[in-house]
């Protein structure tokens, strides 16, 4: 080895650690780098593993972008499989190492870049240790589920955990024939990521698919055959037959050897690091699902774990450690995930988050096409955007649907970037033509219903709350101001839900009112707004429409087939 040349120590073969090494070698063409990595395999896209199970990507080869040969002969980074690191000396500033045959070394650094990842949460259950019981973390894990798939072909799954990868694993079963049952303790997928009237959205959707879905629920024990296969999954209240069970319950950051060199750990229980991804110790770098990172929104510290934000991460690191200055400013925790037909994104805080953040939220729920309406091929999008009431700052937004959801989720995420608050939004000049978008975009739509509501004009409420209000309150009256044809077509049902078509409302009298709470409801809540409007016009002061109306309506309907 070279004594004047730098030694940069990368632990980890993931996102950050091989980003890392090619962008320092491309700023500096003297530094010694070493990437370490316990497994076999480096640099492969670990978010497309569900996609490899579920066949639509044939073999695993596919999901290697680059081989440590690569790294090693166009590169020049010396890549060290199947080695582990033990531990982190940082008086000396000394990495101690094992390989695989149990030779042990250590290796001097100048900068060291820890990207340990993070772990699958496996709750400590009875049966854990049967064949047939998986994780999904990294190639090994789904080449493992895919060779059992071979082998065994399981009829029934169980699938422990509504996450991102929970989601993506029930479709890629699904697709392997296999009968899946999916387990949640709380009440709704995504729990969160999105609020109810987006999660139950998708449960509906997951439900038509022939996905039994079980919320509200804790996986409690699992049970075996003689032969030592798993062969059921229970809960307190549930028993679920199943010949394969995957947990997708969440991750920790793996910090064992930042907290092992006494490296500061952040309130997260992830490492805690600057802007410039630098740890307690300026010398040390970390980046990826074992940090922590600051919310763009709050200000505060958070753990969101996304391979987006890890290769970022890898980026900025292998700038800094060849003496440059980049630095990371935090995140919105935007994610994506398809779910069989329908496509579900969020990006900054939901609703609850808000709240608990202190925040006073306006938010609104519109339910438009992609599409301008008249365009072939038109499907619609449900979009939940929250504002703070005073300031109309954009906090968060979701949206589910069969049309085009990453659009939005991609806009409002540049727009909450930027600093745009609802009135600027709704003023960005967006791409339009037919078969693209509508000439207002779902964006702006749900950005000026925002500024409605906060002028006081629009006067919305949520799905949440017309439904507890159909149970409690008396003094209610819901009318549905949708034409007879679509009445006849789908509907709610109750004593307190009166079908007058908008046409007829404009008829009214004031006596409709009858010192009433009054909520319009229509197909996707434009007409409901209007309805609402004309209520006001002849004298009804306490008069709301509801929100999405019943596009974005998650409970019961009766529907007329």
């Amino acid at each position: 080895m070279n004594v004047d040349r730098r030694n940069i120590v990368i632990i980890g073969g993931g996102a950050v650690g091989p980003k890392a090494a090619s962008r320092a070698r491309r700023l500096d063409p003297n530094v010694d780098i070493k990437l370490i990595e316990k497994g076999e395999f480096i640099s492969y896209g670990a978010c497309g593993l569900p996609y490899f199970v579920s066949g639509v990507i044939p073999n695993s080869s596919q999901l290697l972008a680059r081989s440590p040969d690569y790294f090693r002969e166009q590169l020049e980074v010396d890549v060290l499989t199947q080695t582990t690191v033990t531990s982190i000396d940082r008086n000396r500033r000394l990495v101690h190492c094992s390989e695989g045959g149990g030779k042990e070394f250590s290796l001097p650094y100048d900068a060291l870049v820890i990207s340990t990842g993070a772990d699958p949460v496996i709750p400590p259950l009875e049966g854990r240790e049967l064949a047939g019981v998986f994780k999904l973390k990294d190639l090994p894990d789904a080449v493992a589920i895919s060779e059992y798939l071979k082998k065994h072909e399981p009829r029934k799954a169980a699938i422990v955990g509504a996450g991102l990868i929970g989601l993506e694993m029930v479709e890629a079963l699904k697709a392997r024939g296999m009968a899946v049952t999916m387990v949640e303790m709380l009440g709704w997928p995504l729990p969160t990521l999105v609020d109810f009237e987006v999660g139950a959205l998708i449960a509906k959707h997951l439900e038509e698919k022939g996905i039994n879905c079980i919320f509200s629920e804790k996986a409690v024990a699992l049970e075996g055959t003689a032969g030592g296969r798993v062969r059921r999954l229970k809960t307190a209240n549930e028993v679920v037959e199943c010949d394969m069970v995957l947990f997708s319950v969440g991750v920790r950051p793996n910090v064992s050897l930042a907290r092992a060199a006494n490296l500061e750990i952040g309130p997260t229980g992830a490492i805690k690091v600057n802007d410039k991804l630098q740890t307690s110790d300026p010398a040390i770098y970390a980046g990826g699902d074992c940090v922590e990172c600051r919310h763009l929104v709050t200000g505060k510290p958070v753990f969101v774990p996304l391979g987006s934000t890890a290769n970022k991460h890898g980026r900025i690191i292998g700038t800094n450690i060849v003496n440059g200055h980049d630095t990371f400013p935090g995140i919105l925790g935007t994610a994506i995930a398809k779910v069989f037909d329908m496509s579900v994104g969020r990006t900054g805080l939901t609703e609850e988050e808000a709240k608990k953040a202190g925040l006073e939220v306006t938010f609104s729920i519109v339910t438009p096409p992609d599409l301008s309406s008249y365009y072939p091929g038109n499907k619609r999008i449900t979009l939940k955007l929250l504002a703070e009431t005073r300031t109309g700052k954009i906090l968060g937004a979701q949206c589910v649907g069969q049309g085009e959801v990453a659009k939005r989720i991609d806009v409002i995420a540049t727009a909450m970037t930027g600093g745009l608050n609802v009135s600027q939004m709704s003023d960005v000049d967006l791409a339009y033509a037919p078969p693209f978008s509508p000439a207002i975009d779902a964006v702006h739509n749900a950005a000026n219903v925002i500024r409605n509501k906060t002028e006081g004009i629009a006067k919305g409420i949520s799905p949440q709350e017309l439904k507890q209000k159909l149970n409690d309150q008396e003094n209610l009256l819901v009318i549905d101001v949708r034409t007879k044809t679509e009445w006849n077509r789908e509907r709610l049902e109750g004593p307190k839900i009166r079908h007058v078509p908008l046409s007829q409302l404009a008829q009214a009298g004031p006596e409709i009112c009858a010192g009433k709470e009054l909520v319009t409801l229509c197909h996707s809540s434009v007409r409901a707004y209007h309805a609402q409007r004309m209520l006001e016009r002849k004298g009804c002061r306490n008069v709301k429409f509801l929100d999405g109306s019943l596009v974005a309506w998650p409970y019961k309907k009766t529907v007329v087939k």
